[in-house]
């Protein structure tokens, strides 16, 4: 129930907020919420247009003779709602990265340390399964 009444809560929020706020700080407010609003639906577009259709091709792609899918209405919109809320939080990362940009060097250095080892594990990873 709270995300259906979130939009509201968000309205007067922003309304109790608004005339605190200098005319830059209501341009930058703006922009971040028009960013964060264009990126989240982008990706629920790509999730239910490119990812979503291929999940679902791929479970298909199991069925045999004696395997028949059986793809419940709930199951399917549960999936897809939580793929969609999924992925647009995802697509939240660019704004995540900004602002750890715009802090300072420690916050870089923050995100970019964990990355670097990620990526390092992942390669490890994909050399020891390579040789099996």
């Amino acid at each position: 129930m709270n995300i259906v009444c979130s939009p509201c809560i968000a309205w007067n929020l922003w309304k109790f907020v608004l005339p605190g706020l200098y005319e830059n700080e209501r341009r930058f407010v703006r922009s971040i919420v028009w960013m964060t609003c264009g990126l989240f639906i982008a990706g629920v577009v790509f999730c239910l247009g490119i990812c979503f259709p291929l999940l679902v091709k791929f479970g298909m792609s199991f069925q045999s003779e004696t395997l028949q899918p059986i793809f419940g209405v709930s199951n399917i919109v549960t999936l897809a709602l939580w793929l969609s809320l999924a992925f647009g939080c995802m697509f939240q990362f660019p704004l995540v990265t900004y602002a750890l940009i715009r802090a300072d060097i420690v916050s870089q250095l923050i995100l970019g340390v964990p990355t670097y080892l990620l990526f390092e594990a992942g390669l490890l990873a994909a050399r020891r399964f390579k040789k099996r």
